[in-house]
């Protein structure tokens, strides 16, 4: 009978089969339907894997913003708070170091407008042209320019590391930009606007008067320093945003959900 021929070893499987092939890959290497539905689940967990990620931060700042709101005090400047100030408690770890130097650098200008009065003091007393001038300019950089210069540039950019929010940078850019701009104008030194800079460093040691000569230098050092720090970290924020995906558009909508004050608070 034709069913005592049949071979017992026979499989239905080819023997050329690899026993070690995952059917559920084949198929899907085969089908263009499989495929994409692998590629949609791929896509879907890594929206979830973002969400989670996004949840994990917000939990994280409104923690923060509790402790901050329960125990922070206004604690800067120091010698008259009117702010909460603090890198470690509000900026996240990763940006630390940058905003830190942020810091670092505007104190750099503070210095150097400190410094720069007392080279403007000496150039007056050494009857330099325009000294009546550069000692008055010098005096008003310090009432306006220091307090705006952390209001417009430094505040804004501390903000944006802690919210990560595109108005804060597109803020940073705009006051950051003119003060690199001013920077260069008081490193120029011009007599009469008010900068201790090269050309009244110059003139300085020109006419003999050393005192003002090295107050100059160390004036223009400090404009120097932080002028090209700030360029530097300009660079790098300015790369931070584009990866980030800030748009004007959504610095528009921050603005209007938000309203204006919401960027000079830490709220």
């Amino acid at each position: 009978m034709s069913h005592y021929n049949e071979n017992p070893f026979a499989s239905t499987h080819s023997l050329d089969a690899n026993p070690f092939d995952d059917p559920s890959t084949s198929y899907a290497s085969n089908n263009p339907n499989a495929q994409a539905q692998v590629d949609h689940a791929t896509r879907l967990e890594e929206i979830s894997r973002r969400e989670r990620d996004l949840e994990r931060r917000e939990q994280e700042l409104a923690s923060k913003s509790e402790h901050i709101r329960k125990h922070g005090r206004n604690n800067w400047p120091f010698f008259f708070p009117l702010i909460f100030h603090s890198i470690p408690d509000e900026i996240p770890e990763a940006s630390r170091p940058l905003v830190t130097r942020l810091y670092q650098l505007w104190l750099v200008l503070a210095g150097a407008l400190l410094i720069n009065m007392v080279a403007c003091i000496f150039l007056l007393i050494s009857g330099a042209s325009g000294g009546g001038s550069d000692l008055g300019s010098s005096i008003g950089y310090i009432v306006v320019i220091l307090p705006l210069s952390f209001l417009l540039w430094y505040r804004p950019i501390y903000n944006g590391y802690m919210k990560e929010q595109a108005l804060y940078y597109y803020l940073y850019f705009f006051f950051g930009g003119w003060h690199l701009a001013f920077s260069i104008y008081m490193i120029i030194g011009i007599p009469g606007t008010g900068s201790a800079g090269l050309i009244n460093l110059i003139k300085s040691f020109a006419g003999g008067h050393l005192a003002a000569g090295i107050l100059c230098i160390i004036a223009t050092i400090g404009w120097t320093l932080q002028g090209l720090g700030n360029a530097f970290y300009y660079r790098q924020i300015w790369s931070h945003h584009r990866a980030a995906g800030h748009t004007m558009e959504k610095a528009k909508s921050e603005l209007a959900t938000h309203g204006a004050k919401a960027y000079f608070t830490r709220g």
